[in-house]
């Protein structure tokens, strides 16, 4: 192991030590979602966004506030709802009749961490609203462009059940998540925690180990983590393999509509670095990217009516792919 390595192993190891603090953290409110949590992390320290889905009930909300409680940061949660207008969330100018002037009125997207909380509920325009945000992290005001304060992170929240009252997201901007990801139900012995946690009147909270300096510290390193040119070839053929299946003698060509754009390559890259970091390590490896595949991919690769009515989802497509590409 060369000297650069363990130089990037030695800090990768001190900011995994503050990441498992606000993993305990958040442990001490949220029970059995191990996974959710970390992806949270790993999203927080790519400098991505993250679309939470799950059926009513399961702690999204619970989950993403108690993550905001951990950070020294601002921290917002708007209740997307079908009277939501964009002004509502990004500002707007109000004219002021002493010096004749209009004065821009920044909304609350103007803070560090968003929680959009059923985010399908608002109609397509509102959520286009947020499109300029996540992406160029910079908001338009009538013809003013205004920057967004750093680190900017938009967590969102969607239930996949109940479609009455509810609108499909664009594709335009559910490609700027960096993950989708799937909350589950809770073990039964987890659901007994739970349950004597959040019903015998015990107050918890949780303290706040990261500052808004350290997330940008730990941001800006995660660039810095080594990754081989063999592991990002193995992420291009991992991803044009969502696009041209036939080249990697994958036979899922009729249940593929749309395959993942090249976001998706940048994210795998991104977000198995981050990974890495989590475990303490300063560069790389294959289980990385195997391990936040399926949460870059699931919602950049669209399947068709046959796939559906086969009952083959994304993730099996992905599962099939991951098991197919050779590992370097």
């Amino acid at each position: 192991m060369n000297k650069e390595i363990k130089e990037l192993n030695s800090k990768a190891e001190k900011f995994a030590e503050k990441l498992t603090k606000v993993h305990s953290e958040i442990n001490k409110v949220i029970v059995g979602q191990e996974i959710v949590i970390e992806k949270l992390l790993i999203a927080l320290i790519s400098n991505g966004h993250v679309l939470v889905e799950g059926v009513p009930g399961l702690a999204k909300t619970l989950t993403i506030k108690t993550l905001s409680e951990c950070l020294d940061s601002n921290f917002v949660r708007l209740q997307f709802t079908p009277d939501l207008l964009p002004a509502d969330i990004t500002g707007t100018k109000i004219f002021n009749n002493k010096d004749n002037s209009f004065k821009t009125m920044k909304g609350p997207i103007f803070t560090n961490f968003i929680l959009a909380d059923e985010i399908n509920r608002a109609p397509p325009k509102v959520q286009s609203a947020l499109l300029e945000a996540m992406q160029e992290r910079q908001v338009s005001i009538q013809g003013d462009t205004i920057l967004l304060p750093e680190p900017f992170m938009v967590l969102a929240t969607q239930n996949p059940i109940e479609s009455e009252g509810t609108y499909k997201l664009p594709e335009a901007q559910v490609d700027r998540f960096m993950f989708k990801v799937l909350m589950t139900y809770p073990s039964k012995e987890d659901e007994v925690e739970i349950i004597e946690r959040f019903t015998e009147g015990i107050k918890i909270s949780v303290s706040k180990n990261l500052t808004v300096k350290q997330i940008i510290e730990m941001q800006k390193f995660n660039q810095e983590i080594y990754a081989d040119k063999k592991i990002k070839e193995y992420v291009a053929e991992i991803v044009d393999a969502t696009r041209h299946p036939e080249k990697y003698n994958l036979n899922i060509n009729e249940y593929l509509e749309y395959g993942a754009s090249p976001r998706a390559s940048l994210w795998l890259i991104l977000a198995s670095k981050a990974h890495a970091m989590i475990n303490g390590r300063g560069y790389v490896k294959p289980e990385d990217v195997k391990a936040i595949a399926h949460d870059v991919l699931r919602h950049r690769v669209l399947v068709t009516y046959e796939a559906e009515a086969e009952q083959k989802t994304s993730d099996d497509i992905i599962t099939e792919i991951l098991d197919t590409i050779k590992v370097p």
